[in-house]
């Protein structure tokens, strides 16, 4: 491997130290990423990537610094009060991008709305029980049971201007998946330390350095030029020639080719997001030869779809070597995760056609597999692998790959039979998430993301215990026991975790990648 790259070995990593903070002084940093926000509305969907770049807009009670340690943002300070009650100190003299001061009445405004029964979000705040305000920069935030997680939650819960929501009729929350629009889908308020120029969706959205930022600016950027550039061969060829500066998502197979450059710096680790195949378990399949049942709900099934897959040959071609193979649901890194966990099934084709034959279906069956061409880390090389692997096994896969806007909304309405998936934890950085928003029934806040019909009675009653209880070291083994009961039963078929690679050229001369895959520009030198 050439010396010139970057190998992130901790939680963070910078391209050279820092010269300290600056101003901006009209540099200005241009963004090539590999796809398109959902929307300008933090609340539209529950999307790692697109909160990612809206953090630059907006904020919210606490945040993660660029090695995971949460530390204030718009509460200077909180307490626990008792133990479902906790008490935020807000700062004060903050101003949103429009001159309105921030006060309590925002962060109730905003809990009411990221909790609504039609928000996307909902399932980022599962202990929620109700807020109120003691006077304009103090507010009490109430769970529902003890609950050791609010304040890693909170870090994506964003805040918005009250006023601004009333004023422009969007109050309630966007949903992107569903096609549902508002005026926040398209314009932004925050906080933060960038403010929104200009937007052309799908072309380019500029961000400008916000003067009036209550932070210390340790950055020196005067605008954000981000621009979406699906095609892998075009984000290179922009790299390349300097038409971008950046980019958060360097493809794996000219990783080489742009760290040969003199004028290209790259930075590369796995990140926390673990990738798997999902089974969708409804009574019967969506678009399949077998009808009037599931073949999907056996598990005798979903164990051959399981040892079908060579994820050797999978991790060498589709993903160059630079995946983390696994058989857990959670990286190392996050609670709740064990080294059992981690044990994968062997391939075995001959296996795997030895359990479709003893489930009834010698011949295999037709079904639908959903994939993106703009989601996971070269999810597309890596479906069309497994479908070949699974085809081999006699099984036949009908592999739909299209965008996410496309794929999206076609997930959430169940209408797959097995879907790729990656879940990285954020902002939880806990099995907890996973748990309680993916594999747990639907139910409140619960199984949000519950897409498959994936929920067990033995394991909702686990991730229940482990929601209110306190302490660690009786927590963390209800949340293990749930991952194993998941993994016992293939509810997934795990993969690895994903590689992060990020470029950016000589022009950039201080940059904190961490393993959230998170982009913080705010802390960002350019020469």
């Amino acid at each position: 491997m050439s010396r010139k790259w970057l190998l992130a070995a901790s939680a963070a990593v910078a391209l050279t130290a820092t010269a300290g903070p600056a101003l901006a002084q009209g540099k200005v940093l241009k963004w090539g990423a590999g796809r398109e926000i959902a929307s300008l509305d933090p609340y539209s969907f529950g999307e790692t990537f697109t909160l990612s770049v809206l953090n630059h807009v907006y904020e919210g009670l606490v945040r993660y610094t660029g090695d995971l340690k949460i530390e204030p943002a718009l509460a200077e300070s909180w307490e626990t009060v008792s133990p479902t009650v906790w008490r935020f100190k807000l700062r004060q003299g903050v101003k949103f991008h429009n001159g309105n001061t921030f006060t309590a009445d925002d962060v109730l405004a905003s809990l009411a709305r990221v909790t609504h029964e039609t928000s996307p979000l909902k399932g980022n705040l599962p202990a929620y029980k109700s807020s109120r305000k003691i006077d304009d920069h103090t507010v009490e935030i109430e769970v529902n049971g003890p609950y050791p997680l609010l304040l890693n939650d909170l870090t994506n819960i964003y805040i918005f201007d009250k006023e601004w929501m009333e004023a422009n009729n969007t109050s309630l929350p966007t949903d992107s998946g569903k096609g549902v629009k508002g005026y926040a889908t398209d314009n932004a308020n925050g906080t933060g330390p960038f403010i929104v120029e200009s937007r052309r969706a799908d072309a380019k959205t500029v961000f400008a350095a916000n003067p009036g930022w209550w932070d210390k600016p340790r950055h020196n950027i005067s605008k954000i030029e981000f621009t979406p550039i699906t095609s892998p061969a075009t984000r290179v060829a922009a790299m390349l020639s300097g038409e971008i500066d950046f980019t958060n998502v360097a493809p794996l197979q000219d990783l080489p080719r742009l760290a040969a450059s003199p004028d290209i710096k790259v930075l590369q680790t796995n990140e926390l997001r673990t990738v798997y195949f999902a089974f969708n378990l409804s009574d019967k399949m969506f678009e399949s030869d077998v009808k009037d049942k599931n073949p999907l709900r056996d598990k005798r099934v979903r164990e051959a779809f399981y040892r079908a897959i060579d994820i050797d040959a999978v991790q060498k071609r589709a993903m160059r070597g630079l995946s983390r193979n696994t058989g857990a649901l959670v990286a190392p890194a996050i609670p709740g995760y064990t080294p059992a966990q981690d044990a994968r099934l062997p391939f075995d084709l001959d296996g795997a056609k030895k359990l479709l034959a003893e489930a009834g279906y010698p011949n295999g069956f037709s079904f639908q597999m959903n994939c993106q061409s703009d989601g996971l880390v070269n999810e597309e090389e890596f479906c069309q692998a497994v479908a070949a692997m699974w085809s081999r096994a006699g099984l036949k896969p009908n592999l739909s790959m299209a965008p996410r806007a496309q794929q999206a909304p076609k997930r959430v309405k169940g209408e797959f039979d097995v879907i790729s998936f990656g879940w990285a934890n954020e902002p939880m950085i806990d099995a907890y998430s996973i748990l309680v928003q993916v594999l747990r029934s639907r139910s409140g806040t619960g199984g949000v993301f519950n897409w498959g019909g994936w929920g067990r009675a033995d394991m909702d009653a686990l991730i229940d215990k482990a929601g209110v209880e306190l302490d660690n070291a009786k927590r963390i083994p209800m949340m293990s026991e749930a991952l194993m009961i998941a993994k016992n039963e293939h509810l997934f078929i795990p993969l690895h975790q994903q590689p992060m690679a990020w470029a950016a050229r000589n022009t950039v001369s201080t940059m904190v990648q961490a393993s959230d895959n998170k982009p913080r520009l705010w802390l960002t030198q350019m020469k």
